[in-house]
Protein backbone atom coordinates (compact mmCIF):
# COMPACT_ATOMS: atom_id res chain seq x y z
CA UNK A 1 0.00 0.00 0.00
CA UNK A 2 2.79 2.26 1.01
CA UNK A 3 4.92 1.52 -2.30
CA UNK A 4 1.46 2.44 -4.41
CA UNK A 5 0.91 5.77 -2.44
CA UNK A 6 4.18 6.51 -3.23
CA UNK A 7 4.17 5.72 -7.14
CA UNK A 8 0.89 7.94 -7.32
CA UNK A 9 2.03 10.78 -5.72
CA UNK A 10 5.18 10.55 -8.10
CA UNK A 11 2.81 10.42 -10.96
CA UNK A 12 2.02 14.40 -11.17
CA UNK A 13 5.82 14.85 -11.20
CA UNK A 14 6.58 13.52 -14.36
CA UNK A 15 4.46 16.05 -16.41
CA UNK A 16 5.00 19.16 -13.77
CA UNK A 17 7.56 21.49 -13.83
CA UNK A 18 10.38 21.07 -11.80
CA UNK A 19 13.61 22.36 -10.51
CA UNK A 20 16.64 21.54 -12.63
CA UNK A 21 19.16 23.98 -10.85
CA UNK A 22 19.53 25.93 -7.69
CA UNK A 23 21.75 29.05 -7.93
CA UNK A 24 22.57 30.57 -4.15
CA UNK A 25 19.42 31.23 -3.09
CA UNK A 26 17.21 31.19 -6.37
CA UNK A 27 16.03 28.44 -8.35
CA UNK A 28 15.82 27.45 -12.06
CA UNK A 29 12.83 25.42 -13.28
CA UNK A 30 12.38 23.49 -16.29
CA UNK A 31 9.64 25.19 -17.98
CA UNK A 32 11.96 28.06 -17.74
CA UNK A 33 14.96 26.67 -19.80
CA UNK A 34 12.46 25.16 -22.35
CA UNK A 35 11.05 29.05 -22.75
CA UNK A 36 14.15 30.37 -23.00
CA UNK A 37 15.46 27.71 -25.34
CA UNK A 38 12.00 28.59 -27.59
CA UNK A 39 13.10 32.67 -27.24
CA UNK A 40 17.18 31.91 -28.42
CA UNK A 41 16.47 29.58 -31.36
CA UNK A 42 14.62 32.14 -32.30
CA UNK A 43 16.55 34.68 -32.01
CA UNK A 44 18.87 32.43 -34.07
CA UNK A 45 17.07 32.49 -36.69
CA UNK A 46 16.57 35.84 -37.03
CA UNK A 47 20.08 36.97 -36.73
CA UNK A 48 20.63 33.68 -39.47
CA UNK A 49 22.94 31.67 -37.60
CA UNK A 50 22.11 28.21 -37.05
CA UNK A 51 20.24 26.43 -34.82
CA UNK A 52 22.08 23.53 -32.61
CA UNK A 53 20.34 20.72 -32.21
CA UNK A 54 17.52 20.14 -28.95
CA UNK A 55 19.87 19.10 -26.10
CA UNK A 56 22.89 21.15 -26.84
CA UNK A 57 20.19 24.12 -27.09
CA UNK A 58 18.65 23.32 -23.81
CA UNK A 59 21.98 23.39 -22.08
CA UNK A 60 22.93 26.71 -23.41
CA UNK A 61 19.84 28.34 -22.31
CA UNK A 62 19.67 26.14 -18.91
CA UNK A 63 23.81 28.24 -19.08
CA UNK A 64 22.12 31.10 -19.59
CA UNK A 65 19.89 31.29 -16.72
CA UNK A 66 22.47 30.45 -14.65
CA UNK A 67 24.37 33.52 -15.99
CA UNK A 68 21.21 35.42 -14.62
CA UNK A 69 20.85 34.10 -11.24
CA UNK A 70 24.80 34.75 -10.62
CA UNK A 71 24.43 38.29 -11.99
CA UNK A 72 21.29 39.07 -10.07
CA UNK A 73 22.04 37.77 -6.49
CA UNK A 74 25.34 39.27 -6.39
CA UNK A 75 23.68 42.66 -7.22
CA UNK A 76 21.09 42.30 -4.25
CA UNK A 77 24.17 40.77 -2.07
CA UNK A 78 26.11 44.27 -3.54
CA UNK A 79 23.76 46.43 -2.64
CA UNK A 80 21.79 47.52 -5.65
CA UNK A 81 18.21 48.53 -5.39
CA UNK A 82 16.03 49.67 -8.24
CA UNK A 83 13.17 51.52 -6.93
CA UNK A 84 9.07 51.46 -6.78
CA UNK A 85 9.24 54.75 -9.13
CA UNK A 86 11.53 53.51 -11.74
CA UNK A 87 10.06 49.85 -12.08
CA UNK A 88 6.47 51.85 -12.29
CA UNK A 89 7.73 53.99 -15.25
CA UNK A 90 9.20 50.84 -16.68
CA UNK A 91 6.05 49.01 -16.79
CA UNK A 92 4.86 52.23 -18.66
CA UNK A 93 6.67 52.06 -21.43
CA UNK A 94 5.83 48.02 -21.58
CA UNK A 95 2.84 49.14 -22.14
CA UNK A 96 2.91 51.69 -23.90
CA UNK A 97 5.04 49.62 -26.53
CA UNK A 98 2.19 47.10 -26.68
CA UNK A 99 -0.25 49.86 -27.27
CA UNK A 100 -1.95 48.57 -23.83
CA UNK A 101 -2.43 50.42 -20.58
CA UNK A 102 -1.13 49.55 -17.65
CA UNK A 103 -4.72 47.75 -16.59
CA UNK A 104 -5.11 46.10 -19.66
CA UNK A 105 -1.31 44.59 -19.93
CA UNK A 106 -2.40 43.31 -16.33
CA UNK A 107 -5.49 41.79 -17.51
CA UNK A 108 -3.37 40.56 -20.52
CA UNK A 109 -0.98 39.02 -18.41
CA UNK A 110 -3.01 37.23 -16.39
CA UNK A 111 -5.06 35.40 -19.51
CA UNK A 112 -1.34 34.53 -20.33
CA UNK A 113 -1.20 32.83 -16.50
CA UNK A 114 1.39 35.73 -15.49
CA UNK A 115 0.65 36.50 -12.32
CA UNK A 116 1.54 40.89 -12.51
CA UNK A 117 3.41 40.51 -8.99
CA UNK A 118 5.60 38.48 -10.53
CA UNK A 119 6.22 40.08 -13.90
CA UNK A 120 7.03 43.21 -11.96
CA UNK A 121 9.54 40.96 -10.09
CA UNK A 122 11.15 39.74 -13.49
CA UNK A 123 11.56 42.85 -15.06
CA UNK A 124 13.40 44.38 -11.22
CA UNK A 125 15.64 41.66 -11.94
CA UNK A 126 16.12 42.29 -15.29
CA UNK A 127 17.09 46.18 -14.05
CA UNK A 128 18.94 44.81 -11.43
CA UNK A 129 21.37 43.26 -14.11
CA UNK A 130 21.86 45.60 -16.20
CA UNK A 131 22.38 48.45 -13.33
CA UNK A 132 25.02 45.82 -11.87
CA UNK A 133 26.79 45.07 -15.49
CA UNK A 134 27.29 48.79 -16.18
CA UNK A 135 29.11 48.91 -12.95
CA UNK A 136 31.31 46.38 -12.35
CA UNK A 137 31.99 45.31 -15.88
CA UNK A 138 32.48 48.86 -17.82
CA UNK A 139 35.66 49.92 -14.76
CA UNK A 140 37.78 46.27 -15.58
CA UNK A 141 38.06 47.12 -19.10
CA UNK A 142 41.64 48.44 -19.49
CA UNK A 143 42.94 50.12 -22.98
CA UNK A 144 46.69 50.26 -22.98
CA UNK A 145 48.10 52.72 -24.88
CA UNK A 146 50.09 49.59 -27.59
CA UNK A 147 46.33 48.29 -28.05
CA UNK A 148 45.34 52.36 -29.47
CA UNK A 149 48.69 52.12 -31.57
CA UNK A 150 47.34 48.55 -32.84
CA UNK A 151 43.83 49.45 -33.51
CA UNK A 152 45.09 52.69 -35.25
CA UNK A 153 47.92 50.51 -37.24
CA UNK A 154 44.75 48.42 -38.51
CA UNK A 155 43.21 51.22 -39.73
CA UNK A 156 45.44 52.82 -41.68
CA UNK A 157 46.19 49.27 -43.37
CA UNK A 158 42.26 48.76 -43.94
CA UNK A 159 41.80 52.41 -45.34
CA UNK A 160 45.36 52.35 -47.24
CA UNK A 161 44.39 53.70 -50.82
CA UNK A 162 40.83 53.86 -50.24
CA UNK A 163 38.73 56.77 -51.38
CA UNK A 164 36.26 58.51 -50.18
CA UNK A 165 32.67 59.43 -52.83
CA UNK A 166 30.09 61.83 -52.83
CA UNK A 167 27.33 60.01 -55.46
CA UNK A 168 24.18 61.53 -56.49
CA UNK A 169 21.88 58.98 -57.84
CA UNK A 170 18.27 59.33 -59.60
CA UNK A 171 16.91 55.80 -58.74
CA UNK A 172 13.84 54.17 -60.97
CA UNK A 173 12.95 51.22 -59.35
CA UNK A 174 11.66 47.70 -60.37
CA UNK A 175 9.03 46.00 -58.17
CA UNK A 176 10.81 42.59 -57.22
CA UNK A 177 9.23 39.43 -60.03
CA UNK A 178 8.17 41.58 -62.29
CA UNK A 179 6.81 40.96 -65.67
CA UNK A 180 8.66 42.10 -69.14
CA UNK A 181 6.23 44.91 -69.65
CA UNK A 182 6.40 46.54 -66.21
CA UNK A 183 10.41 46.16 -66.65
CA UNK A 184 9.84 47.93 -69.96
CA UNK A 185 7.93 50.69 -68.70
CA UNK A 186 10.61 51.39 -65.76
CA UNK A 187 13.49 51.33 -68.27
CA UNK A 188 11.34 53.71 -70.78
CA UNK A 189 11.54 56.27 -67.81
CA UNK A 190 14.97 56.25 -67.03
CA UNK A 191 16.17 56.63 -70.34
CA UNK A 192 14.38 59.77 -70.92
CA UNK A 193 15.68 60.90 -68.00
CA UNK A 194 19.08 60.19 -68.97
CA UNK A 195 18.26 62.11 -72.51
CA UNK A 196 17.30 65.19 -70.32
CA UNK A 197 20.21 65.45 -68.86
CA UNK A 198 22.16 64.78 -71.91
CA UNK A 199 20.34 68.01 -73.40
CA UNK A 200 21.44 70.03 -70.35
CA UNK A 201 18.97 69.54 -67.10
CA UNK A 202 20.38 69.97 -63.97
CA UNK A 203 20.61 66.70 -62.40
CA UNK A 204 19.18 67.75 -59.10
CA UNK A 205 16.28 69.10 -60.48
CA UNK A 206 15.68 65.94 -62.01
CA UNK A 207 16.14 63.75 -59.15
CA UNK A 208 14.43 65.79 -57.00
CA UNK A 209 11.38 65.43 -59.98
CA UNK A 210 11.90 61.74 -60.57
CA UNK A 211 13.77 59.70 -58.46
CA UNK A 212 12.28 57.14 -55.70
CA UNK A 213 15.37 57.17 -53.50
CA UNK A 214 14.98 58.49 -49.98
CA UNK A 215 18.02 61.03 -51.20
CA UNK A 216 16.15 62.98 -53.66
CA UNK A 217 14.69 65.50 -51.26
CA UNK A 218 18.67 66.76 -51.30
CA UNK A 219 19.04 66.02 -55.73
CA UNK A 220 19.85 62.18 -55.15
CA UNK A 221 22.59 63.17 -52.66
CA UNK A 222 23.69 60.37 -51.07
CA UNK A 223 26.70 62.02 -48.90
CA UNK A 224 30.40 61.38 -48.48
CA UNK A 225 31.25 57.75 -47.69
CA UNK A 226 34.36 55.21 -47.79
CA UNK A 227 33.92 53.50 -51.09
CA UNK A 228 34.03 50.26 -49.09
CA UNK A 229 30.69 51.23 -47.37
CA UNK A 230 28.99 51.65 -51.30
CA UNK A 231 27.50 49.02 -53.31
CA UNK A 232 30.07 47.98 -55.98
CA UNK A 233 28.34 48.51 -58.98
CA UNK A 234 28.02 52.05 -57.75
CA UNK A 235 31.96 52.19 -57.10
CA UNK A 236 32.89 50.76 -60.36
CA UNK A 237 30.01 52.98 -62.66
CA UNK A 238 31.80 56.03 -60.93
CA UNK A 239 35.33 54.90 -61.54
CA UNK A 240 36.60 56.54 -64.74
CA UNK A 241 34.14 59.51 -63.83
CA UNK A 242 35.69 63.21 -63.58
CA UNK A 243 33.98 65.46 -60.62
CA UNK A 244 30.57 66.49 -62.17
CA UNK A 245 30.08 64.09 -64.40
CA UNK A 246 27.37 61.49 -64.23
CA UNK A 247 27.11 57.85 -66.00
CA UNK A 248 26.83 57.78 -70.04
CA UNK A 249 24.77 54.69 -69.55
CA UNK A 250 22.09 53.39 -67.21
CA UNK A 251 23.21 51.49 -64.24
CA UNK A 252 20.86 48.39 -63.27
CA UNK A 253 21.14 46.52 -59.81
CA UNK A 254 18.24 44.37 -58.06
CA UNK A 255 16.87 46.98 -56.87
CA UNK A 256 16.17 48.78 -60.42
CA UNK A 257 17.66 51.71 -62.65
CA UNK A 258 20.01 54.10 -61.62
CA UNK A 259 22.25 57.34 -63.10
CA UNK A 260 24.54 58.17 -61.06
CA UNK A 261 27.19 61.26 -60.62
CA UNK A 262 30.57 61.65 -59.47
CA UNK A 263 30.08 65.20 -56.60
CA UNK A 264 33.03 64.41 -55.05
CA UNK A 265 36.26 62.40 -54.54
CA UNK A 266 38.91 62.32 -52.07
CA UNK A 267 41.63 60.63 -50.52
CA UNK A 268 40.83 58.59 -46.80
CA UNK A 269 43.32 59.89 -44.17
CA UNK A 270 43.35 58.87 -40.54
CA UNK A 271 42.61 62.02 -39.60
CA UNK A 272 39.52 62.28 -41.14
CA UNK A 273 36.74 60.38 -40.74
CA UNK A 274 32.94 60.29 -41.56
CA UNK A 275 30.51 61.23 -38.58
CA UNK A 276 26.88 60.55 -39.04
CA UNK A 277 24.42 61.62 -37.12
CA UNK A 278 21.40 59.45 -35.76
CA UNK A 279 18.50 59.02 -34.45
CA UNK A 280 17.34 55.38 -32.87
CA UNK A 281 14.40 53.55 -30.66
CA UNK A 282 15.54 51.10 -27.77
CA UNK A 283 12.62 48.20 -27.12
CA UNK A 284 14.73 46.08 -24.08
CA UNK A 285 13.18 42.63 -24.23
CA UNK A 286 11.79 41.63 -20.75
CA UNK A 287 9.74 39.50 -19.20
CA UNK A 288 6.51 41.62 -21.17
CA UNK A 289 8.43 41.99 -24.24
CA UNK A 290 10.24 39.05 -25.96
CA UNK A 291 12.46 39.45 -28.50
CA UNK A 292 10.00 38.43 -31.53
CA UNK A 293 7.38 40.87 -30.76
CA UNK A 294 9.73 43.89 -29.88
CA UNK A 295 11.51 43.22 -33.56
CA UNK A 296 7.89 43.32 -34.95
CA UNK A 297 6.95 46.25 -32.89
CA UNK A 298 9.87 47.89 -34.60
CA UNK A 299 8.56 46.74 -37.90
CA UNK A 300 5.14 48.48 -37.47
CA UNK A 301 7.36 51.84 -36.14
CA UNK A 302 9.35 51.41 -39.54
CA UNK A 303 6.33 50.97 -42.14
CA UNK A 304 4.52 54.16 -39.81
CA UNK A 305 7.76 56.28 -40.95
CA UNK A 306 7.70 54.95 -44.31
CA UNK A 307 4.02 55.99 -44.78
CA UNK A 308 4.25 58.91 -43.16
CA UNK A 309 1.55 58.76 -40.42
CA UNK A 310 4.33 59.42 -37.67
CA UNK A 311 7.99 60.65 -37.59
CA UNK A 312 10.55 58.84 -36.18
CA UNK A 313 11.65 61.79 -33.42
CA UNK A 314 7.49 60.84 -32.11
CA UNK A 315 8.00 57.14 -32.26
CA UNK A 316 11.02 57.79 -30.24
CA UNK A 317 9.74 60.39 -27.55
CA UNK A 318 6.89 57.90 -26.93
CA UNK A 319 8.33 54.49 -27.14
CA UNK A 320 12.25 54.08 -26.52
CA UNK A 321 13.67 53.02 -23.90
CA UNK A 322 16.56 54.85 -24.16
CA UNK A 323 17.69 58.42 -22.56
CA UNK A 324 17.69 59.83 -25.89
CA UNK A 325 13.89 59.82 -26.19
CA UNK A 326 13.45 63.30 -24.59
CA UNK A 327 15.49 64.27 -27.75
CA UNK A 328 13.40 62.00 -30.26
CA UNK A 329 15.98 59.42 -30.02
CA UNK A 330 18.68 61.79 -31.40
CA UNK A 331 22.09 60.31 -30.68
CA UNK A 332 24.13 63.61 -31.96
CA UNK A 333 27.22 63.22 -34.31
CA UNK A 334 28.55 59.68 -33.81
CA UNK A 335 32.32 58.85 -34.99
CA UNK A 336 33.59 55.15 -36.25
CA UNK A 337 33.97 52.92 -33.49
CA UNK A 338 31.75 55.01 -30.70
CA UNK A 339 28.74 52.48 -31.00
CA UNK A 340 28.27 48.88 -30.92
CA UNK A 341 29.45 46.89 -34.29
CA UNK A 342 25.73 45.58 -34.82
CA UNK A 343 24.51 49.16 -34.73
CA UNK A 344 27.11 50.72 -36.14
CA UNK A 345 27.23 48.31 -39.22
CA UNK A 346 23.61 48.78 -39.93
CA UNK A 347 23.44 52.51 -39.55
CA UNK A 348 26.85 52.85 -42.76
CA UNK A 349 24.41 50.60 -44.70
CA UNK A 350 21.86 53.25 -44.60
CA UNK A 351 22.03 56.66 -46.94
CA UNK A 352 21.03 59.82 -45.21
CA UNK A 353 17.39 59.87 -44.17
CA UNK A 354 17.20 55.85 -44.47
CA UNK A 355 15.92 54.16 -41.55
CA UNK A 356 17.37 50.21 -40.61
CA UNK A 357 15.34 47.37 -40.53
CA UNK A 358 15.24 46.24 -36.56
CA UNK A 359 19.03 45.65 -34.93
CA UNK A 360 19.75 43.36 -32.49
CA UNK A 361 22.30 44.45 -30.07
CA UNK A 362 23.15 43.26 -26.06
CA UNK A 363 21.47 46.53 -24.96
CA UNK A 364 18.18 45.01 -26.77
CA UNK A 365 16.31 45.82 -30.87
CA UNK A 366 17.26 49.15 -32.08
CA UNK A 367 15.41 50.99 -35.17
CA UNK A 368 18.07 53.11 -36.60
CA UNK A 369 17.75 56.72 -39.02
CA UNK A 370 20.64 58.51 -40.20
CA UNK A 371 19.76 62.09 -40.25
CA UNK A 372 23.01 63.46 -41.64
CA UNK A 373 26.48 63.25 -42.53
CA UNK A 374 29.93 64.91 -42.49
CA UNK A 375 33.42 65.08 -43.39
CA UNK A 376 35.51 65.69 -40.19
CA UNK A 377 38.99 66.56 -39.97
CA UNK A 378 40.51 65.51 -36.20
CA UNK A 379 43.01 65.98 -33.92
CA UNK A 380 45.78 63.46 -32.93
CA UNK A 381 44.20 63.23 -29.51
CA UNK A 382 40.70 62.80 -30.99
CA UNK A 383 41.88 60.35 -33.32
CA UNK A 384 43.27 58.29 -30.13
CA UNK A 385 40.23 58.71 -28.19
CA UNK A 386 38.11 57.69 -30.85
CA UNK A 387 40.45 54.38 -30.98
CA UNK A 388 40.51 53.71 -27.34
CA UNK A 389 36.69 53.47 -27.31
CA UNK A 390 36.41 51.49 -30.38
CA UNK A 391 39.19 48.86 -28.30
CA UNK A 392 36.79 48.95 -25.35
CA UNK A 393 34.04 47.86 -27.37
CA UNK A 394 36.11 44.93 -28.57
CA UNK A 395 36.84 44.14 -25.42
CA UNK A 396 33.53 44.27 -23.51
CA UNK A 397 32.48 40.43 -24.94
CA UNK A 398 35.68 38.90 -23.10
CA UNK A 399 35.67 40.83 -20.11
CA UNK A 400 32.18 40.10 -19.35
CA UNK A 401 32.77 36.64 -19.91
CA UNK A 402 35.38 36.78 -17.32
CA UNK A 403 33.75 38.47 -14.98
CA UNK A 404 30.55 35.89 -14.72
CA UNK A 405 32.98 32.85 -14.41
CA UNK A 406 34.58 34.82 -11.16
CA UNK A 407 30.55 35.07 -10.22
CA UNK A 408 30.21 31.52 -11.00
CA UNK A 409 33.17 30.18 -9.10
CA UNK A 410 31.91 32.13 -5.81
CA UNK A 411 28.21 30.71 -6.43
CA UNK A 412 26.14 27.64 -4.98
CA UNK A 413 25.50 25.80 -7.76
CA UNK A 414 23.25 22.97 -7.69
CA UNK A 415 22.22 20.81 -11.11
CA UNK A 416 19.27 18.62 -10.47
CA UNK A 417 18.37 15.18 -12.88
CA UNK A 418 15.14 15.70 -13.70
CA UNK A 419 12.24 13.33 -11.34
CA UNK A 420 12.09 9.89 -12.46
Amino acid sequence: MAAALSAQAQTPVRTADYIVAVVNAEVVTHKEVEQRAVRMAQEMRNARTTVPGDAALYQQALSSLIDERVVITHARETGVRIDETELDRNVQTIASVNQLTVEALRERLRAEGMDFARFRANLSDQLLADRVRERDVLPRIRVSEADVDAFLGEQRTQVSGEVQLNIAQIFVSVPEGANAATVAQRQALVDMTLARLRSGEPFDRLAKELSEGMERSRGGEIGLRPSSRLPDVFVDTVRNLAVGQFSPRVVRSSAGFHILKLLARQSESALNVTQTRARHILLRPSAGLSSDEAVRRMGEFRDQVAQGKRSFEQLAQQYSEDGSAARGGDLGWLSPGQLVPEFEKAMNALGVGGVSAPVLSRFGVHLIQVVDRRQVALDPRQVREQARNAVRERKFGQTYAEWIDELRSRAYIELRDPPL
